[in-house]
């Protein structure tokens, strides 16, 4: 029987005029469906996925595709043949316990062939850059084994790196690379998870002995979800409340040994299990107590205060905000990660819902006809093509978080915390809305664990909630926000830091009348985003002034005002965002990627305009301009669709990474596959 490929206009009348569609009459005449490869829709253009892929991936493609290999030649990867293909997916039917051994013995093999090499102890850019590309493709094959290399290299080793000196640096970094030691991170308290400055463990320095003492003194102090202390980690970085003399000078790292070489627990600490999660069963978090703990003088972590050996409490920084402002601000890199790690998920989701829908048929417009494939009915188009559409502009402004945060420097620290908080929280967001649409754009099979989507879900919801819950998270950037607009005003001075420049020019204004062409311009891009990042700043200020003229405090205004400061942060996401991906054309001399670019950013913005309600809440848009966005989503969409399957690949996840589902999913469901399994 010939296929036929019904254009999305085509389709859309059809569907207007076939009331039947759900009948067992539309169902085909063939008397069983079977796999053929996506076929080549005809294409206005093309471009090419190779360098498609280094914009989206943006450095060390050949260090990646090195790493990808290497874990596919491992039996310890878990390889398995479905329909004629071997995958890579990690096995969630095992035991918690089980999945924590294969988790170490994975870590063991990227060891034994250098893959962690220089990632402490390398110097410069490329050594950074390299870190950060190997540890996005361990987050494609299983985001625990990222997770426990995560809290090793980046929380512990980096703390040592960032709190420590040259007296830490020396005795433990090259130790930590080499894993002689095995780190934690004990910041998180069950009473205190995003604010660390209200931690209650207890550290004081005894001089008599030259000794800190640290202790929990209650059980809201106990440290909890201390991915890697349940079972494996020798040390962690304990952070606590110095008190010196009977006053607090804040919360301070110290370095404490919490197991032997031989595995036994140190004295003077309790560790217990977390237990099982809905995710991340490959991490062995765990919950230490630490009961007047003695450890070396030296082993406070000193780059922002000391204690002498007399005891005098020592800091250049005489301002205890300050002070623990310097503390927090290299805790930066575990936003990073994690923003960069949903932008990976999500594309994982998406490559293999997207290549399903190019394969799977299901009803047709007419009793004879060839059912139509998934992705050829525009509401599929909708559920999907402005999700990818949304993840190419999230990766590029992941890529520019990690130069930011590699190329960064004293007077960058306040501009990476809120840019790395912003995006944390609008990235990590995205990804569980595209896993669950993904899920269930796949039907039953997304179910499967082996089709990875649905298992992707448990494993990645933690993110909201990682490094600072997201909701909290966004109203920081809106009271950072807040702080640059107010000093701006009282020093009648232009704004400078935090992209705001743009309030340095009049107002933007709207059309009265919106089209095609001016809602995919940039300059109507930028200005929307822009007035509604500048009209909701103007309103947060004017509000938190109102209630404090009213006799309430700053802390009290602020969060009367959440949800302001909630739209807030997400307009300054959305415009940070918008700037990569216009960044990310200017940086290609290429027609074809410019032009496919041009249509992803075009949709990003519409989509974005159709969905957030703010637009309309506070008049930047009318009804009928909101009608003529949601009319120029859906022409994107049908504009996209042809390039469905050269955007996924693109992404540069190669297929073993995948899913069965994406590819053969009748072999991979026939009864050959059950007889080989």
């Amino acid at each position: 029987m010939e296929k036929v490929n019904f254009r999305t206009r085509v389709l859309s009348r059809h569907l207007q005029n076939h009331s039947h569609l759900g009948s067992s009459a539309a169902i085909s005449a063939s008397p069983c469906l079977s796999y053929t490869p996506p076929e080549v829709y005809e294409q206005p253009f093309s471009f090419d996925v190779n360098s498609m892929r280094k914009l989206m991936d943006g450095h060390n493609l050949e260090d990646r595709d090195w790493l990808f290999n290497l874990m596919v030649q491992s039996n310890l990867f878990n390889p398995r043949s479905r329909g004629g293909k071997v995958f890579v997916v990690p096995d969630y039917n095992q035991t918690m316990e089980q999945q924590r051994e294969i988790t170490m013995k994975r870590i063991q093999y990227l060891l034994d062939h250098g893959v962690f090499e220089g990632w402490l102890t390398g110097k410069g850019y490329e050594a950074e850059m390299r870190k950060f590309a190997l540890l996005e493709v361990i987050e494609i094959f299983d985001h625990s084994l990222a997770i426990k290399v995560g809290v090793h290299f980046f929380l512990w080793g980096g703390a040592i790196q960032f709190f420590g000196t040259n007296r830490h640096h020396d005795k433990w970094l090259r130790a930590t690379e080499n894993y002689l030691i095995k780190g934690c991170f004990a910041m998180t308290e069950l009473g205190h998870g995003s604010n660390v400055r209200g931690i209650e463990t207890v550290t004081t320095y005894d001089s008599g002995t030259g000794e800190f003492v640290i202790n929990t003194p209650c059980e809201s102090a106990q440290k909890y979800w201390i991915g890697g202390a349940a079972n494996h980690a020798t040390h962690t970085v304990v952070f606590s409340q110095l008190h010196i003399d009977g006053n607090n000078q804040g919360v301070h790292a110290f370095i404490t040994q919490i197991r032997d070489a031989d595995g036994s627990i140190c004295p003077n600490i309790r560790i217990a299990d977390c237990g099982h999660k809905i995710g991340l069963n490959g991490v062995d978090n765990g919950r230490i107590w630490f009961d007047n703990v003695r450890i070396p003088r030296e082993n406070i972590l000193n780059s922002v205060a000391d204690v002498s050996p007399e005891g005098k409490y020592l800091s250049a920084i005489q301002d205890p905000d300050q002070r623990f402002g310097a503390f927090m601000a290299p805790l930066t890199s575990g936003r990073v990660t994690i923003a960069v790690s949903a932008i990976y998920s999500a594309k994982i989701s998406l490559a293999i819902a997207i290549r399903y829908s190019l394969t799977r048929r299901a009803f047709s417009v007419a009793p004879k006809d060839d059912e139509v494939l998934l992705l050829d009915y525009p509401s599929h188009q909708r559920r999907l093509l402005p999700l990818l559409a949304k993840t190419y502009a999230s990766s590029f402004a992941a890529n520019y978080l990690k130069l930011l945060y590699i190329k960064r420097t004293p007077q960058l620290i306040k501009t990476i915390h809120v840019v790395s908080s912003a995006l944390k929280a609008i990235l990590t967001w995205h990804n569980m809305r595209t896993l669950q649409e993904c899920r269930e754009a796949c039907g039953g099979q997304g179910l499967k664990t082996e089709n990875r989507i649905g298992q992707l879900k448990g494993e990645y919801d933690v993110q909201s909630t990682f490094e600072g819950d997201n909701n909290v998270l966004m109203q920081q950037v809106s009271k950072a926000l807040l702080a640059e607009y107010v000093m701006a005003r009282k020093r009648n001075k232009p704004y400078k830091e935090l992209g705001l420049g743009h309030m340095n020019k009049s107002s933007p204004t709207i059309p009265s009348q919106l089209t095609g062409s001016t809602i995919r311009s940039v300059q109507f891009q930028n200005d929307v985003f822009c007035l509604r990042e500048r009209d909701l700043l103007n309103r947060f200020a004017e509000e938190v002034s109102n209630f404090q003229s009213q006799g309430e405090s700053k802390e009290y205004a602020f969060n009367a005002n959440y949800q302001l400061a909630e739209d807030l942060g997400r307009a300054f996401s959305d415009r940070t965002i918008l700037q990569t991906c216009i960044e990310a054309e200017n940086n290609t001399t290429d027609t074809h990627l410019k032009k496919i670019l041009g249509l992803m950013r075009s949709m990003y913005v519409s989509v974005t305009l159709d969905e957030d309600a703010a637009f309309l809440r506070y008049g930047y848009l009318s009804t009928e301009h909101a009608a003529t966005i949601r009319k120029e989503v859906s022409k994107l969409c049908s504009e996209i669709r042809p390039y469905a399957l050269a955007l996924v690949t693109a992404f540069g996840i190669p297929d073993a990474f995948l899913s069965p589902v994406a590819f053969d999913w009748v072999a991979a469901n026939s009864w050959s596959a059950v007889e080989t399994s």
